[in-house]
């Protein structure tokens, strides 16, 4: 006995199902969109996915493949040479449905089932290189933002001047030391006028 399908079952028998979701299949590649109900559209969706898959193979056994399912020679003809060329650069979900609401007679849901058509725009890979770049331009960022401030404040130079003063004296000329000498004297004249 045949293993029965998922979902819900189409037409009489397993071989009018079959002919059905053929059929709907091959509306969807002549006229690129078609509007039936969400339960077929559902069910004709891996359908049209993998003869799309064969079509993009382009090879004469893919065709033969795909003419067991779809007899009419002008769908398999246009399935091969309008629609494959369009969706090569697409990996997968060549079809998409869209639901409509209700239809008036009976209340059955409607879908539109349509191929996906449009170019593919990859989106740009995310790596950690990238992150890893993120934090090393933070890093130099703050080492820059530190570098070029230089505050001039006398107890500053008080704690700096010792550390200063070898390299300094090697390249400083008679008037920088000077200048170092009176900021010295200016920084140790004003803590006796605050103590007076």
């Amino acid at each position: 006995m045949p293993r029965p399908t998922k979902g819900p079952r189409l037409g009489g028998g397993p071989a009018h199902e079959r002919l059905l979701l053929n059929n709907l299949a091959a509306s969807l590649f002549t006229h690129k969109a078609v509007t039936t109900t969400e339960t077929k559209a559902k069910r004709v969706q891996p359908v049209a996915e993998k003869l799309v898959s064969l079509a993009k193979r382009g090879d004469l056994h893919a065709r033969r493949q795909v003419m067991a399912d779809i007899t009419d020679k002008n769908v398999v003809h246009e399935l091969f040479t309008n629609v494959a060329p369009l969706v090569q650069d697409r990996s997968g979900g060549y079809t998409r449905i869209t639901k409509l609401g209700f239809r008036k007679g009976d209340n059955a849901p409607m879908a539109l089932i349509e191929l996906v058509l449009e170019p593919v725009n990859a989106k740009p890979a995310r790596t950690k290189t990238k992150l890893a770049n993120a934090v090393k331009a933070t890093a130099a960022a703050v080492v820059e933002h530190t570098e070029p401030e230089t505050v001039v404040d006398e107890n500053i130079v008080e704690e700096a001047a010792p550390a200063e003063e070898a390299p300094v004296a090697e390249e400083a000329s008679p008037a920088e030391e000077a200048a170092v000498a009176e900021a010295e004297a200016e920084a140790g004249d004003t803590p006796k006028a605050d103590e007076a």
